[in-house]
């Protein structure tokens, strides 16, 4: 008896998404899921900073404001941006919701997204703030 031979298997490079646009912004989507969960693990130490007291709370402020942590930051906040771009324009395709029997359009839908996304902002902000 005889064994099959193995089926053939093109290969693939290594950088296959590098050359598309759309793979590159797919990739770094798929990246940036790290830097959303630093923003989580980043809240959290703030949050436990403020229930353990105040010496805690400037011991973090100051381990913050190192160069590292404030660059850190910094990317993070620019993958968050990419992250919720990219998230809000697949909404139109993923939400078709239809009023009196009529789609809505994808502009509404995207429109929709991105002005909860500045009220929530402004409200988060106002309490901060205030």
């Amino acid at each position: 008896m005889t064994t099959p031979a193995p089926a053939y298997r093109q290969p693939i490079a290594r950088f296959w998404w590098a050359k598309r646009r759309s793979y590159r912004l797919f990739m770094l989507r798929e990246i940036s899921c790290i830097f959303v969960a630093w923003s989580v693990v980043y809240l959290l130490l703030l949050v436990r900073a403020i229930g353990a007291g105040q010496d805690s709370y400037l011991r973090f402020l100051d381990w913050s404001a190192n160069p590292f942590v404030v660059s850190l930051n910094v990317v993070a906040l620019i993958f968050l941006l990419l992250h919720a771009v990219t998230w809000f324009g697949s909404a139109p395709r993923a939400i078709v919701p239809h009023i009196r029997g009529r789609r809505v359009p994808a502009r509404a839908v995207l429109a929709g997204h991105y002005a909860a996304w500045v009220v929530v902002s402004a409200v988060l902000a106002w309490v901060v703030l205030s």
